[in-house]
């Protein structure tokens, strides 16, 4: 056995506790009791140090060395560069560290979920400072690995090659045209008369909805389901895919969207190259290019009015409300295309959706560069929101700074994420626009060279290059923001 296979051997060793710990922590979020999270997280901590001290095993320095004098593919090189690049990461941090951050995110997160409900900030908050303390001494020890500055060491675990100074500048252009964007758009949208469809819209009804929605989708049921949690998201491994979502009865666009979205994540998981299967090589991108595939599916697809004649019949049907008029694909359409700012991000539409991004960005960075600590948290995202979408948060931690799950889970650089992956699927979707009809496509319900395309381009793609080169093989250009800008316009004031 060469020892390049010794290393493609470990690190599917390494992807089956990874499986395990991907479901202990779906069930964790929508299956287990809740006297149960205290054994959960401890077990789950446990797990996260086997698979460290596997994963920073001192015999792979060696492995790797004589790894790089063999003869290799091309893709074994691109394998065996991501094998390097995941060990490299586990390496700098200490197993003690890694067992305290995975505690105290389990309790941080597990106790979230009743603190936000009851608008508890300053319970919230002491967890919190916890999470951020330990978040820090992981910033910084990566910092001093790789050179980076601390917040920068984080964000490129999930967008590697992406920086703060890039972010900087891409989303203060993106402040210079958004709020007049959005005062234009609403100002236009004063003329429409859009009518709210009236519930209660029975939870079984919107979840059959769902179902057929998922399937026409393209989802494989055989390996993957659908479940409920308190903040929609997509786990599980490419053979078992788990996407949640939450149900309002007074209004089943929410969930009906965010399973949308969540299939977009889904269908990219499903779709990734089998023949990498357990290797590095052969997960997602990154984070970014993981969120482009999600918004793909519900901003640049399901948002459209195309699909949109698709899914309207298929709600007056589920629903039982043929003749309801707020069910007809024009208002839905309309309904599905407004723009008013809000105060929770899931929920936002796609034009104020940057803004909410924005906000945590320039939040969570300043709170790992040291900059501001928890306390100041509140304050500055009123004033933010305050001065981006003209809302007033005060005193309104459910709906302000305490909605979201990355923060108690201790995902610090994640959020940039959203809008990166917003800005490539409007630069996937143009450059699709060159080789087919997309619009056409939709109408004829025929999403499979949708698809087709997507999985050439995207999900078979991997880690097997970086994201510039992604992007640049399957557009023909670097990532360029002018696609979303663009997009924007030709929806929203076409």
């Amino acid at each position: 056995m060469t020892f390049y296979q010794k290393l493609e051997q470990h690190h599917k060793k390494l992807a089956k506790l990874d499986h395990l710990a991907s479901i202990c922590s779906w069930d964790q979020a929508a299956m287990m009791p809740e006297g149960g999270n205290a054994a959960r997280s401890e077990a789950m901590a446990e797990l996260a140090v086997i698979s460290h001290e596997m994963a920073t095993a001192p015999y792979l320095a060696e492995w790797f060395e004589l790894a790089h004098r063999e003869s290799l593919s091309q893709e074994e090189k691109a394998s065996l560069t991501e094998m390097k690049r995941v060990w490299r990461n586990a390496n700098v941090l200490p197993a003690d560290l890694v067992e305290e951050q995975s505690l105290a995110c389990s309790t941080c997160e597990h106790a979230w979920r009743t603190q936000r409900g009851n608008n508890d900030w300053q319970g919230f908050s002491e967890n919190l400072k916890k999470v951020v303390e330990l978040t820090r001494r992981e910033a910084k020890i990566r910092s001093e690995a790789t050179g980076l500055s601390p917040y920068d060491a984080l964000l490129d675990q999930y967008e590697p090659g992406m920086t703060s100074a890039k972010l900087d500048a891409l989303f203060a252009d993106v402040k210079t045209w958004l709020p007049e964007l959005i005062t234009q758009i609403r100002e236009k949208q004063t003329h429409d008369e859009v009518m709210q469809p009236v519930g209660p819209f029975p939870i079984d009804e919107q979840k059959a909805l769902s179902l057929d929605i998922m399937q026409k989708l393209g989802f494989d049921f055989h390996h993957g389901r659908l479940d409920v949690s308190m903040h929609p998201f997509c786990g599980g491994v490419p053979t078992d895919v788990r996407i949640t979502t939450r149900y309002d009865e007074a209004d089943f666009t929410s969930a009906l969207m965010g399973v949308i979205h969540e299939t977009g994540h889904a269908r990219y998981e499903q779709g990734l190259p089998e023949k990498w299967a357990g290797l590095p090589v052969g997960t997602a991108r990154s984070m970014g290019i993981h969120e482009s595939q999600s918004l793909f599916f519900e901003m640049q697809l399901s948002r459209s009015e195309n699909f949109i004649d698709i899914l309207a019949p298929l709600a007056a049907e589920t629903f039982n409300r043929i003749d309801d008029p707020a069910l007809t694909p024009e208002n839905l359409t309309l309904l599905n295309t407004r723009v008013a700012p809000g105060y929770i991000r899931v929920d936002a539409d796609e034009v104020t959706y940057p803004a909410h991004v924005i906000l945590r960005y320039e939040i969570e960075r300043d709170l790992i560069e040291g900059r501001i600590e928890v306390a100041d948290i509140p304050e500055l995202w009123d004033r933010k929101m305050h001065e981006y979408l003209g809302l007033n948060t005060k005193g309104n931690f459910t709906d302000g700074c305490m909605q979201d799950i990355h923060w108690p889970m201790g995902s610090f650089g994640y959020f940039p994420s959203y809008t990166l992956g917003a800005m490539y699927a409007a630069q996937f979707m143009a450059a699709m626009r060159k080789e087919m009809n997309v619009e056409n496509l939709i109408r004829e319900r025929n999403f499979q060279p949708i698809f087709n395309w997507l999985d050439r381009h995207v999900w078979k793609r991997a880690s097997l290059v970086n994201t510039d080169k992604l992007l640049i093989e399957s557009t023909g250009e670097a990532l360029n923001a002018q696609h979303l800008k663009d997009h924007l316009i030709s929806r929203y004031l076409g």
